[in-house]
């Protein structure tokens, strides 16, 4: 993946674990920071996540957190997905560049992704880990809403406040995972960009032609799964901007441990089989006919990545969220 970074010149990594909101009484940072949080199922979350603190970030008004999951692949080593997720914390993502030129805290989850029970692709959180009943990776998206609580009492405690409602970045994946929270949990999210996403946003409808859609191609099994009503009035404000690449053939929906049998052929069936432009442009038009905040679009220069101007777009999309 093509992914435009920005060279970190000093980063200090601090592993600390936390029990509860812990007040430090120290002074914001003086140069990059990233504290590991050690897991706390008694405090919502059985895996760790990493806190980006940026050099510079405010302590004068409330900003935001800014929540990137990750994608570091699938691997039953969870030493794996730990070091790949420091990685992308510090550089290999597109939220360590934003989170450094936009001065706001940064927060990533070490998630695992099993090889052997490779149906269960939770960096996506698809049908199969948002049905998972029991064990540590049971209610991911709750897992993440404890973290971010979680985060704020570390924040304050730094002398930093931040909103309730965090910034939702991701590609790919994480992408997907960002769609995908930000229709369980519209009231959490003050805005969300998501690219790479495979031309398939998560529709805001339970029925599509008088097809049913359970999540996560629709709402129509939100309560069942999640315990409440999908609630479009709040999702409709959220601030969406979700892009592809116009050359882009990485096609999850093909994939069995993306999306099901019975899902693909849903898919295919209402919204196309062609991902590029014809999905993807069926998916801003349901976005379009129920009124939600959501701008999609396309870059006609690039595949499965982002780039430059793809990174410009995003900043001033987030920007703009910051300074309304």
């Amino acid at each position: 993946m093509k992914m435009f970074q920005f060279f970190l010149a000093f980063l200090l990594c601090i592993t600390i674990s936390v029990e509860g909101a812990v007040v430090f009484d120290e002074q914001i940072p003086t140069a990059d920071t990233v504290l590991k949080i050690e897991a706390h199922p008694e405090m919502g979350f059985n895996f760790p996540y990493f806190l980006r603190i940026p050099k510079g970030v405010t302590h004068t008004s409330v900003t935001y957190l800014m929540v990137e999951t990750n994608n570091s692949g699938n691997n039953d080593s969870f030493a794996h997905h730990e070091q790949e997720t420091y990685k992308e914390i510090i550089r290999n993502s597109l939220g360590a560049s934003l989170c450094e030129v936009l001065k706001v805290p940064f927060l990533r989850p070490v998630f695992p992704r099993p090889a052997r029970e490779w149906w269960l692709y939770t960096h996506a959180y698809d049908k199969d880990a948002a049905h998972i009943t029991k064990g540590p990776m049971k209610r991911l998206d709750l897992q993440l809403i404890a973290m971010t609580e979680h985060a704020r009492g570390i924040l304050k405690g730094y002398g930093i406040p931040v909103a309730e409602k965090v910034l939702m970045n991701g590609f790919s994946a994480s992408g997907t995972f960002a769609n995908r929270f930000t229709a369980i949990h519209p009231e959490r999210v003050a805005a969300v960009a998501c690219g790479g996403i495979n031309g398939i946003a998560m529709l805001p409808v339970n029925k599509l032609n008088g097809k049913s859609l359970n999540y996560p191609l629709g709402t129509d099994d939100i309560k069942k799964l999640f315990g409440h009503e999908f609630d479009l009035k709040a999702y409709r404000v959220v601030p969406q901007f979700i892009y592809m690449g116009a050359l882009d053939d990485n096609d999850a929906v093909t994939f069995d441990d993306a999306y099901s049998k019975t899902e693909r052929a849903t898919v295919y069936r209402l919204l196309s089989q062609k991902m590029l432009p014809d999905r993807f442009s069926r998916c801003d038009s349901i976005y379009a006919e129920n009124k939600v905040n959501a701008t999609f679009k396309t870059y006609s220069h690039i595949g499965h990545g982002t780039d430059r101007l793809i990174y410009s777009e995003v900043l001033a999309f987030f920007k703009k969220i910051i300074e309304n």
